[in-house]
């Protein structure tokens, strides 16, 4: 592991923040050479964990998200800690994809987008308080076709 495959970042839990996420994942993925699809595939489930953060862990008010990335032997691992009310996304249903897009509610796609883009999800609580969410997604270039 060198310096350049390991970075971190804390923010303030403002939406405007999160680019600064999705560069520090993109960095990493493209320091580590990852193929295309497995770069759009973190930065977009980086995205919308850190979103889910800011609007519906914080909903408005102050906190933070700490989050790191690096490149652990061929996946790449992102953490997300903050101090928001504990909430597991890893035990919320799978959406109805039975339902047309146009007849669907606006949002609730967040987690199901995540799981698809990552390999590894799990949840835990941060000791006094938050979530800690660690993600992983194999280097590997895999055909939509593939993915979970």
């Amino acid at each position: 592991m060198t310096a350049t495959t390991r970075r971190s970042v804390r923010i303030p839990a403002e939406v405007e923040r999160i680019a600064e996420v999705r560069a520090l994942v993109r960095g990493v993925a493209e320091a580590s050479a990852a193929p295309v699809a497995c770069t759009d595939d973190l930065v977009q489930a980086v995205d919308e964990a850190a979103t889910n953060i800011v609007l519906h862990g914080y909903r408005g008010q102050p906190g933070w998200i700490d989050v790191s990335a690096e490149l652990v032997g061929d996946r790449i691992a992102v953490t997300l800690e903050d101090e928001a009310p504990v909430f597991d996304p890893t035990l919320v249903p799978e959406p109805d994809l039975s339902v047309p897009p146009a007849r669907r509610r606006p949002g609730g796609m967040g987690v199901h987008l995540t799981r698809l883009a990552m390999d590894d999800i799990d949840h835990s609580p941060r000791p006094g308080g938050g979530n800690i969410l660690a993600m992983s997604r194999r280097l590997d270039p895999r055909p939509k076709e593939d993915r979970r």
